[in-house]
């Protein structure tokens, strides 16, 4: 893509009144504009980071044999009065200008939903197990709407749901999800930390949390420094300092950010819909649930609160919305640009994602836009390299740069 032909631009000063880097950051690149409190539009390279991570989370879901489809974000009021959580205070209740009560929610969750919908599909033991997920907007009443991406009334969710004839066959996929998602974690270039946690308006029980260490998270864990057995302070009868109940090993108190949930949903929304199945001996049993949520933006903030320094953001390959940053610098004289225009297109045609800059403004105003980008290649081409048939190429995460030919430079990029 050419930065000419980019609509936004990054900016020097951080937006008023934000305090979180990943808020400051995000802005400032252009990468997410702030509407409102908690609500954000995706501008083009935002929105390129977030379809990175939803191709991730696609292949590892597709991998455990998840089934993408898509719901609705108006979800009617009998759906949540069918488990009691109609009133639940999370919710954007909607109606129509001429309409006294609310009938519709803007959904916040889609257990309801599916559950309706598998049960006009679900009949015998045979059509179990079986999981489906959606990645969608959803929305919360949050009166706490703050940190950026990582607090939000209206955010990107990927929710995957799974359907078993036993308890016993929904520990077995527990792990499977656990599983897929920490290959998802680690693909996007963070450590999560399966961590022990209370239940919530999703279900009564204890469920799984993914926490990735952060001084600015809003959470708490204690987590051994051998095992790395952890619990949500909300529940945890650890001390820091104190012996991990698995190994002996130390336990550290740590803040970190959530970045992905697993729920045990037993029978409730079986039970509330009538969802059914029968089996081998010919009984009807109420289906076995379970709910798994990942926050795409969430995520998205979490690296850049991780991945930073003083002049700018620092992406890890898998999702930064670029591979290579191409900056001309210089007076661009006819051959410059040639041989500027000669590397975008042979880049672009070796499958490298390149943001071109090729923009008249000063090489100190590239150089700066660059690093607060944080495309994980900066590529240089000036007079002074084009003389030599060389290019600058530097790694975000490091200093040093060196000149290397084209074909040195397609390898470079193609084997990092």
């Amino acid at each position: 893509m050419r930065q000419s032909q980019l609509f936004t631009k990054a900016h020097k000063e951080d937006p008023a009144g934000e305090v979180s880097t990943n808020a400051k950051l995000l802005e400032r690149g252009g990468f997410v504009y702030k509407n409102s409190a908690g609500i954000y539009s995706f501008l083009p390279l935002g929105w390129r980071v977030i379809q990175k991570i939803a191709a991730i989370i696609r292949e590892e879901m597709n991998a455990i044999g998840g089934q993408e489809m898509f719901m609705p974000a108006l979800v009617e009021k009998k759906y949540l009065d069918a488990t009691g959580r109609w009133n639940v205070g999370i919710g954007f209740e909607v109606k129509g200008k001429d309409e006294k009560n609310p009938n519709f929610t803007l959904g916040w969750t889609h257990e309801e939903v599916l559950t309706e919908i598998a049960s006009k599909y679900i009949s015998s033991y045979e059509d179990l197990p079986f999981a489906a997920y959606q990645i969608q907007t959803k929305f919360r009443n949050e009166p706490r709407a703050k940190s950026g991406l990582l607090r939000g009334r209206e955010f990107m969710m990927k929710d995957l749901y799974s359907f078993h004839v036993s308890e016993e066959d929904f520990a077995r996929y527990y792990e499977v999800v656990a599983g897929a998602y920490e290959k998802i974690f680690n693909r996007c270039g963070l450590k999560a930390i399966y961590t022990l946690a209370a239940g919530g308006p999703f279900t009564a029980s204890n469920t799984h949390e993914f926490q990735v260490i952060a001084s600015v998270g809003e959470d708490t864990i204690f987590v051994c420094a051998k095992c790395e057995y952890a619990e949500n302070s909300e529940i945890s009868k650890l001390k820091d300092g104190g012996s991990c109940p698995k190994c002996k090993g130390q336990v550290r108190m740590e803040k970190s950010i959530e970045v992905g949930n697993i729920f045990p949903l037993g029978t409730k929304y079986s039970k509330a819909f009538n969802l059914q199945f029968t089996n081998k001996d010919g009984k009807k049993e109420h289906v076995v649930m379970g709910s798994y949520g990942i926050g795409l933006g969430r995520l998205m903030a979490t690296a850049v609160e991780v991945y930073n320094d003083d002049k700018g953001i620092v992406w890890p390959e898998s999702i930064a919305p670029f591979r290579a940053h191409l900056l001309i610098i210089g007076d661009v004289t006819t051959g410059l640009k040639k041989a500027g225009e000669e590397a975008y297109n042979k880049l672009t045609q070796k499958g490298i994602e390149v943001l071109y800059d090729d923009r008249a403004i000063s090489a100190g105003q590239k150089f700066n836009d660059a690093d607060l980008i944080g495309i994980p290649s900066r590529v240089v081409l000036s007079e002074k390299t084009l003389a030599k048939k060389r290019f600058e190429i530097k790694s975000r995460k490091e200093k040093e740069s060196k000149l290397v030919t084209l074909d040195e430079l397609i390898k470079l990029i193609t084997n990092n």
